[in-house]
């Protein structure tokens, strides 16, 4: 059971990067956070492993995110103290947590990990485009 879940998530990751330059995504921000990414809101104490997310209102008001997959990449500073944070590449992460409000300062919040694929971590919050990977 379990190899056919870590298989989904794979399959779900290539489809949804295969994508990236298909379809336009939803502008937002970003931000990150550092271990220890347990517990979680969807998982309790499992370990998810280091490409997930912490979802703000705007995912969790609909619905349950858990497990949804997200293509996330860097278009911008959002301060002035590092003007040109972006690597030029995205990262595919799992949503496994609830970012609440007001503590949550973005749309994203995405494990340190993550956050260094596309940005520089001293940058602390960027602009961001991402998009559902749908599997």
């Amino acid at each position: 059971m379990a190899v056919l879940k870590v298989t989904s998530v794979v399959l779900a990751m290539m489809v949804c990067l295969a994508m990236v330059s298909l379809v336009a995504g939803t502008a937002g921000t970003a931000t990150f956070y550092t271990p220890p990414y347990t517990p979680s809101k969807c998982h309790g104490f499992k370990d998810d492993g280091k490409m997930i997310a912490a979802g703000s209102e705007v995912f969790w008001g609909g619905g349950s995110p858990c497990d949804q997959v997200y293509e996330v990449r860097c278009t911008g500073a959002t301060n002035a103290g590092v003007p040109h944070p972006c690597t030029g590449r995205s990262v595919t992460v799992r949503m496994v947590d609830l970012c609440p409000a007001p503590a949550c300062q973005g749309t994203i919040d995405l494990s340190q990990e993550a956050f260094a694929v596309i940005a520089n971590p001293d940058a602390g919050k960027i602009k961001i485009e991402y998009r559902r990977c749908v599997s």
